[in-house]
């Protein structure tokens, strides 16, 4: 009895490791390389990067599909982000973010 309940405490242990392992990776996409901004932050509340670089003239601009967008209320007007939308916010938890383009 003894020797089981080691073996179950081994297991509960390597499923509690793999399952905490997993929770906090969700990988982003690339940071754009294509336009004038040395400093890319991740937004969750919209899934997209934006330019936090002071001196670049994107400054304050999201980055979504390989289009900048002047302000949030740009970029949720888009089209095309709208349905990235639901489908990104969906996926929060989950480990998966909708297609992110770019």
């Amino acid at each position: 009895m003894n020797k089981t309940k080691k073996m179950m405490a081994g297991v509960a242990a390597s499923v509690l490791a793999i399952s905490v392992t997993g929770c906090g990776n969700q990988e982003l996409p690339p940071e754009p390389t294509d336009v004038d901004c040395d400093d890319w932050d991740w937004d969750d509340e919209s899934g997209t990067y934006y330019c936090d670089d002071s001196r670049s003239p994107h400054f304050g601009y999201f980055f979504f599909a390989g289009k900048l967008f002047k302000n949030k209320s740009k970029l949720k007007s888009y089209s095309s982000y709208k349905s990235y939308s639901k489908s990104y916010k969906s996926g929060i938890g989950s480990g998966t973010k909708g297609g992110f383009g770019g």
